[in-house]
C-alpha cells in the first residue's frame, strides 16, 4: 500500500450502536439485560447481534438457557470495539465542548438605524431564549459592518444598503423608509406642496458619511436627479443628524425608525417628496458560505419572527 493513500472503511465494520450493545452483552453476561441498558427489546438485540455476526463473518457469542457468553473471537472484538466507542465518546465531547465555547458568546457588527432601534428588542428577546450567552454588539456603518465581517470579527451583521455587500450572503429581514425631515423654524416646514427630486438633489443636505447605507440609499435615488448637491454637514452617527437638523442647521434625509419621536413631538417636520419613493431593504448577512449557526442562528430565527405580518 502507498504511503498516504486513503483506504476507505470495509463494509464489515460494525455501526457503533452495535458495538454498544456486544459490549453491554459483554458486561452483563445476558443479551435480555444488555438490551434493556440500550432501550431495545430482546428479539430486537438477539437480531442485531445475529446482524453483525453476518456482517464480520464471525461468531461473537455462544446462547444458552444460563445466558450468552463471549467466544473467543467475540472477545477479541469486544476488546477492538471498547477502543473504539471510547474513541467516539471522546469525540462527542469534544464536539460538544467546542459547540458549549461557540454558544457562549455571539458578536454582532449592525448599522446604526438597526442596532439603536430594531436590534434592542430582538436581543431581549434573544436572551430569554439563551441566557447563558454573552452578546457583544459593533455599530458602525453598512460598510463598516462588511468589513468586520470578512475580517472574522464578527458572527452575524445587519445592514441597511442597496445589496448585500461583496464576499458576503444575506436575507432581508425588514423593510424601511428614508424621510427628509427640518427644523419647525425651517421655510421647507411651510411649504404647501411636496418637494420635487430635482429640488432635494440641489439642496445642501446634513447627510450620513459615505458608506453609510442610508447614503447609498440617496446616492441611488438622487443619481437621475443631477445628484447630491456637497453635503452641509457629514456626520457619523444617526443622533447628530438628528441633532444638527433640530438646531436649523439644514435638512436631513434619515430612516423613518430613527426620527419617529422626533416627528411624534414636532421637533422635527417630515417634508413630502413627489415622484420618488426612498425605500430600502434591512438585510441580515454573514460570510458567504457560512450560514449562522448557534446563537447567531437563533438570532436570525428571530429577526424573521419579528418581520412576519400580524
Amino acid at each position: 500500500m502507498t504511503v498516504g493513500t486513503h483506504v476507505p472503511l470495509s463494509h464489515r465494520v460494525p455501526d457503533l450502536g452495535a458495538l454498544e450493545l456486544l459490549l453491554a452483552v459483554a458486561r452483563h453476561g445476558s443479551l435480555g439485560r444488555a438490551a434493556r441498558e440500550v432501550g431495545v427489546t430482546q428479539p430486537a438485540a438477539s437480531s442485531r447481534i445475529r446482524s453483525m455476526e453476518r456482517q464480520l463473518g464471525l461468531a461473537l457469542l455462544d446462547r444458552s438457557p444460563r445466558g450468552s457468553r463471549l467466544t473467543d473471537a467475540g472477545a477479541l472484538v469486544t476488546d477492538w470495539a471498547r477502543r473504539i466507542v471510547e474513541a467516539a465518546e471522546a469525540f462527542d465531547a469534544g464536539t460538544q465542548a467546542l459547540r458549549d465555547r461557540r454558544d457562549s458568546r455571539l458578536r454582532i457588527a449592525a448599522s446604526m438605524t438597526i442596532a439603536e432601534y430594531l436590534l434592542p428588542g430582538w436581543l431581549m428577546a434573544l436572551r430569554a431564549e439563551r441566557p447563558d450567552t454573552a452578546v457583544s454588539l459593533l455599530a458602525g456603518n453598512s460598510a463598516a459592518v462588511a468589513g468586520r465581517l470578512l475580517a472574522g470579527e464578527a458572527d452575524l451583521g445587519f445592514v441597511e444598503g442597496l445589496s448585500v455587500p461583496t464576499g458576503l450572503d444575506g436575507t432581508v429581514i425588514a423593510h424601511d423608509r428614508l424621510v427628509v425631515a427640518v427644523a419647525p423654524s425651517h421655510a421647507w416646514a411651510r411649504r404647501r406642496t411636496p418637494l420635487t427630486p430635482r429640488e432635494l438633489a440641489a439642496t445642501p443636505l446634513v447627510l450620513r458619511e459615505p458608506g453609510s447605507g442610508t447614503r447609498q440609499v440617496l446616492d441611488a435615488a438622487l443619481a437621475a436627479h443631477g445628484g447630491l448637491a456637497v453635503p452641509l454637514l457629514e456626520l457619523s452617527s444617526t443622533t447628530a443628524v438628528k441633532g444638527a437638523a433640530q438646531s436649523g442647521a439644514g435638512p436631513c434625509v434619515l430612516s423613518e425608525l430613527a426620527v419617529g419621536e422626533e416627528l411624534s413631538a414636532r421637533r422635527l417636520v417630515k417634508i413630502p417628496i413627489g415622484g420618488m419613493r426612498l425605500r430600502r431593504q434591512l438585510r441580515a448577512v454573514w460570510p458567504s458560505g457560512h450560514r449562522p449557526t448557534g446563537p447567531a442562528r437563533d438570532l436570525l430565527s428571530l429577526t424573521a419572527r419579528d418581520a412576519r405580518p400580524r
